[in-house]
């Protein structure tokens, strides 16, 4: 075997290796940040979207990190994640969100659920309620219902798979004022059907613009009223829904 030989199939073999580790790189890394010690009912879904999450990541080749320490929201863990999500929970100290502000003012990706996006007069964060496009949280409904829900934008990356109208598993679904909609950075990408008012028992919404998915322009992000399942009935039990979800992160994931 010559010498000449011998360093051909050596950088063949050294090309092949390097090929196949470029292949098993993740396409991108998550952070999911959850809490257990709110509302069972939010505890319960975080766990099922872990799951979900989970296995989304190893067929799609992204990195799924997860975890109950709301102090990572820091510049130095921050760094090395594309994208977070708040799965049940939002931050609590003016240290985490100003990190989360300097994360998402220089690219980072947000996914936020249910009560991620909560804001209303005693929350006193203005940068997030501009992020989440003006929204402040005005009424919801109880118990969680199942509910139509129309898809606004059928040629979005998120929303482009699924049918024009879909029955959302049961859910506490929020009313803001002003409705993001009418900010015009925010795109709503799916809406509470108005044929589904009055929707509630004990707490009944009648009327309004109720968007439950839209992205702020301005930012990464993508927000989901989704999260409050009750009775049972899981937020990640629908194929549809569940289709929306992973084109969300998937989404998110691939941009830069």
């Amino acid at each position: 075997m010559t010498a000449g030989f011998c360093a051909f199939c050596a950088a063949a073999f050294l090309l092949l290796f390097c090929q196949g580790a470029a292949a098993k790189a993740p396409a991108f890394k998550v952070l999911a940040f959850y809490s257990t010690d709110v509302e069972p009912d939010h505890v319960h879904t975080a766990k099922d979207a872990l799951v979900f999450f989970r296995e989304l990541a190893a067929k799609n080749n992204f990195t799924f990190d997860e975890t109950t320490e709301w102090a990572k929201l820091n510049d130095n863990d921050l760094k090395q994640y594309q994208l977070i999500l708040w799965l049940n929970n939002f931050p609590q100290t003016a240290e985490q969100r100003a990190a989360f502000e300097k994360y998402m003012e220089h690219g980072g990706g947000w996914l936020g659920f249910h009560v991620a996006g909560y804001n209303d007069k005693t929350t006193n964060w203005p940068w997030f309620v501009d992020f989440m496009g003006g929204a402040v949280f005005y009424t919801n409904n109880w118990p969680p219902l199942p509910a139509k829900l129309i898809v606004d934008d059928p040629r979005h990356p998120v929303t482009k798979e699924l049918p024009p109208t879909y029955t959302a598993p049961a859910n506490e679904w929020y009313l803001w004022k002003p409705s993001p909609r009418l900010n015009k950075n925010v795109h709503v990408l799916v809406t509470l059907d108005p044929s589904n008012y009055p929707i509630g028992i004990k707490d009944i919404i009648t009327s309004g613009d109720l968007p439950v998915v839209w992205t702020n322009t301005k930012y990464r992000m993508i927000y989901m009223n989704m999260g409050h399942g009750a009775n049972g009935e899981k937020i990640y039990s629908d194929p549809i829904q569940n289709e929306l979800f992973a084109n969300a992160i998937l989404w998110l994931g691939s941009q830069k």
